[in-house]
């Protein structure tokens, strides 16, 4: 293109802009006049009926495409759900009748046990009772028997004293005796 044609095209679009930009440009359709600020609104507008209806029919083929389906649907075979179902609420019953079973022994060996444990504590109750009485008994006699046998220590020292000093003395007599006269013998 040459520089004339450009200036040629610049000139039409500013011609152009100068007769639809105007505060005063009128265009004129089927009759009626509009300003372009009333086309654009009316454009807006007739943009937004139609996305609306758009809208509209998208939403009622989806409506009648989820009807079909919804007649269309056949419920699933569950019997064999029920019949796992069935199975399972057999062995929870079991489980629970054990569980009873279970608790009662737990509890009769609980009784049983508490019993043992008292038992065996009245035992050892009766048994210490015993080992204080027993030891009662034992110091009492050992103290009687030290007792006892402190008198016979003092009795017989007292008796060996006594036969000690008969002997010195008997010695001594005797002694005395060979000194006065050694020849007697």
């Amino acid at each position: 293109m040459s520089d004339k044609d450009v200036d040629k095209k610049v000139e039409e679009l500013e011609a152009a802009k100068e007769q639809y930009m105007s505060e005063n440009t009128v265009i004129s359709i089927g009759g009626y006049s509009f300003t372009p600020a009333k086309l654009m609104i009316a454009a807006g507008i007739v943009s937004s009926v139609l996305g609306g209806l758009y809208g509209a029919f998208e939403v009622y083929k989806d409506y009648m495409n989820m009807k079909q389906q919804i007649q269309e649907y056949v419920a699933p075979d569950l019997s064999g759900m029920n019949e796992r179902i069935s199975k399972i609420e057999e062995r929870m019953e079991k489980v629970q009748a054990l569980a009873g079973e279970s608790n009662d022994m737990i509890r009769d060996v609980r009784v049983d046990l508490k019993g043992d444990i008292d038992s065996l504590q009245a035992d050892v109750d009766a048994a210490e009772r015993r080992n204080r009485e027993l030891d009662k008994e034992v110091r009492g006699f050992v103290g009687v028997t030290d007792r006892d046998m402190s008198a016979r220590l003092r009795n017989i020292e007292r008796e060996t004293d006594q036969k000690l000093k008969e002997l010195e003395k008997k010695v001594d007599e005797k002694i005395q005796k060979a000194w006065e006269n050694p020849l007697a013998k």
